[in-house]
């Protein structure tokens, strides 16, 4: 009995120590980390969207920026903004007459083409006018771009006159050759523009050249012309292929009150020719005047456009004048083109430009007998009353001079 006792006591304890070796070993294990707590998030602060305040208003009285005092300086002004000016329509200038407008004009003239008839008065005042004086004269005449044909002509009559008279005092002289040339460049022909039909209204003016010939200034000019003379005009901006032509146009048409028909950039010119002489028609107006592109005479498209601008202009009345535009500088070398521009549409007169240049005043002479129409205005300048009609009897006291 006692041994079981023991037994038991021996096999409790042998448990307590084992059990407390097992706990001990537990107590040696680091405890995992206890699992983190959820953070606490605040929500970051709603984007104000466009036109929200950025917090909410208070009834609080405004002050205007003129209360605000600002640290040192003068208070703020307000300006308030200009007032936009209202566009006024350009002055109407009233231009020069035309009458007697190359006798004003004929100091321009002189100083550079009387060359001409001083070199033939000093050749022509020599005692012995021999064979080598007469081949002078001819080289003066054909210098100054009187032409061959002319040339010979002049000469011819100078020697036979001089021949007769036998004495060459400088007044004989000076009326001889006078009388000659006013016969080269021909007093009985009719050189008024043609803008008066007596059927009907309006005289209808087709401009046409190759290109920096001055045709558009010289439409301008020709309408101030036309204004000071109290007819009423109407521009047609038939260029439509050279850049800004039509708002220089309507720019010379603007300062005399001239209306000005115009199309769209490299539009087709016959239509807009055929609108200004309609719109002419409408407004009862005396002139419409074309101001056409400029062509180059070797081009044969353009030449034939041209032609076609004729043609339709033609389908309201036909065309009273075709003015064409040559510069006086070009000499002999203008002919050319002036041949040409005669073969597709008919020329009824000529206007000289950059006459007071270092043009030769032969030039009025060779043209006129090269096309068999008459020089009908020179321009001597850049002025914009310096078109004027051409007078034969001024021009050649001008080349001779006093």
């Amino acid at each position: 009995m006692e041994t079981v006792i023991l037994a038991v006591v021996i096999a409790v304890v042998v448990l307590a120590v084992l059990g407390g070796l097992v706990v001990g070993s537990r107590r040696k294990k680091p405890l995992p980390p206890p699992p983190p707590a959820a953070p606490d998030i605040t929500a970051p602060p709603a984007e104000p969207h466009v036109g929200d305040e950025a917090e909410t208003p208070r009834d609080e009285p405004r002050r205007t920026i003129e209360e605000v005092d600002l640290p040192g300086g003068p208070p703020v002004t307000v300006e308030e903004p200009p007032v936009a000016e209202a566009v006024t329509a350009p002055e109407i200038e009233i231009p020069e007459p035309t009458a007697g407008r190359l006798i004003r004009l004929r100091a321009r003239l002189s100083r550079s083409q009387n060359a001409l008839g001083k070199g033939l008065l000093t050749l022509l005042s020599r005692e012995h006018l021999d064979e080598d004086t007469w081949e002078e004269v001819e080289d003066t005449l054909l210098t100054a771009d009187v032409g061959v044909r002319p040339t010979q002509e002049l000469v011819e009559r100078l020697r036979e006159r001089v021949k007769v008279l036998g004495t060459r005092t400088p007044a004989e002289l000076r009326g001889l050759l006078r009388e000659e040339l006013l016969k080269l460049v021909g007093t009985e022909v009719d050189r008024t523009v043609r803008t008066e039909p007596a059927d009907r209204t309006p005289g209808i003016v087709m401009v046409v050249g190759v290109n920096g010939t001055g045709k558009t200034t010289t439409t301008g000019k020709l309408a101030r012309v036309l204004v000071a003379d109290g007819r009423s005009v109407v521009l047609g901006a038939a260029d439509t292929f050279r850049a800004a032509a039509a708002d220089q146009l309507q720019t010379w048409g603007e300062r005399v009150g001239a209306h000005t028909v115009r199309g769209p950039e490299a539009g087709d010119p016959a239509s807009v020719a055929f609108d200004a002489v309609k719109e002419g028609k409408e407004m009862g107006v005396d002139v419409v005047l074309i101001d056409t592109a400029g062509r180059l005479h070797t081009k044969t498209g353009l030449m034939d456009e041209l032609g076609k601008v004729k043609r339709v202009v033609e389908k309201h009345a036909p065309i009273d004048e075709v003015l064409l535009v040559l510069d006086a500088t070009t000499g002999q070398n203008g002919l050319v083109q002036a041949r040409v521009f005669a073969e597709v549409v008919d020329i009824t007169g000529i206007v000289l430009t950059k006459l007071d240049g270092t043009a030769k005043g032969g030039i009025v002479v060779a043209v006129q007998r090269e096309l068999g129409v008459p020089v009908k205005l020179i321009g001597l300048g850049e002025g914009a009353d310096d078109l004027a009609p051409f007078e034969p009897e001024a021009f050649v006291d001008a080349l001779i001079g006093d």
